[in-house]
């Protein structure tokens, strides 16, 4: 498949067809509701300079017009698929992994070498997926790459201590024998599926990767789906406990919080949050492994933004932590 500027020049457009040049990928899309954006999402990937061999979207059950917007793409694109779910009343993210899971069983055996999470309310540039792939060319102890994100009024480069570790979950690539190892996503209501997708590969060995050249744009802000920022918030601090944080890092977060808006209100928040679930004593999601590896970054964040602070040097919150040597995945399970 390929496309012609105005200056003559042909630009091709594989299909997941060409594996001397790109990994073969495949994407899938669980939608929930999404007629307000998912055009968006749709004319991003058709739009790719790289197609892939498949993209499933799975309907989950909605009540507006998502199924709609989608039929209208399928017949001139038949690499895009539609799963439809039926119907479900609550909006929670073992929901969305459970519609995950339906749209990879349906593309498990294509033979892809990377396999896509990708949300219905984002939109990006169209190298963006090319961009990502040739990264797992370069390195092949890339188990998860992904780029920053952009809301209004908020960049997670700027905004957020996560870092370039972390991969946002409103597209993530996975190389698919990283994928398999850490067993996919994992579901639980609270949240955080694809938290600790991508730090149990990071555990594992693999290499996980966020890339400032890229963003992709989120349409929704996070967390405010069906509730306000103040609840939303609240929410974060309760899955920041459930997910295993660490009480200090806690205690900065909602220090560095009550300086942006809502000031006060917005860290406070969070804080409540953090402590209501202590409080409860909830049962965490994830194991005593995964956390002990969790809270070791954390405080490694903590001793070098301290430091930063303590000699008046700028703290750069996308590279708080330095890039380390880390171990190959075999060499991990060694």
């Amino acid at each position: 498949m390929s496309s012609v500027d105005i200056k003559g020049n042909t630009s091709v457009r594989m299909n997941g067809q060409d594996r001397g040049l790109l990994p073969r990928f495949v994407l899938i899309t669980p939608a929930h509701n999404e007629e307000a954006f998912i055009k968006k999402t749709i004319e991003s990937v058709i739009s790719q300079t790289v197609l892939p061999m498949r993209w499933v979207i799975v309907d989950d059950g909605s009540t507006d017009a998502t199924a709609a917007i989608v039929s209208r793409y399928l017949l001139k694109y038949p690499w895009i698929e539609m799963i439809q779910r039926s119907a479900r009343q609550d909006r929670n993210f073992a929901g969305k992994v459970h519609a995950f899971n339906a749209g990879y069983e349906s593309v498990r055996v294509l033979g892809s070498e990377v396999v896509g999470n990708l949300d219905a309310d984002i939109s990006f540039e169209a190298d963006y997926l090319e961009f990502l792939l040739r990264k797992f060319m370069e390195d092949e102890n890339l188990g998860v790459a992904g780029s920053i994100f952009v809301e209004e009024g908020y960049s997670s480069d700027r905004h957020s201590f996560e870092g370039h570790y972390h991969v946002a979950g409103g597209c993530q690539l996975f190389r698919k024998r990283c994928f398999e190892e850490i067993g996919g996503f994992k579901p639980n209501k609270a949240g955080g599926v694809d938290w600790v997708a991508v730090t149990t590969a990071r555990m594992m060995g693999w290499k996980t990767k966020s890339f400032r050249e890229k963003s992709f744009f989120h349409h929704r802000h996070l967390g405010t789906a069906a509730r306000g920022a103040l609840a939303a918030l609240f929410d974060y601090g309760a899955r920041d406990y459930y997910l295993g944080g660490h009480p200090l890092w806690e205690l900065f977060r909602v220090a560095y919080r009550m300086t942006k808006r809502p000031y006060l209100l917005g860290g406070l928040s969070l804080g409540l949050g953090y402590g209501w679930a202590m409080l409860r004593g909830i049962d965490r999601s994830v194991s005593n492994e995964l956390m002990a590896f969790h809270r070791r970054e954390q405080i490694r964040k903590l001793g070098i933004i301290f430091k930063s602070l303590l000699t008046f040097k700028r703290v750069d919150s996308f590279k708080v932590l330095p890039d380390l040597a880390q171990p190959s995945p075999a060499q991990s399970r060694e």
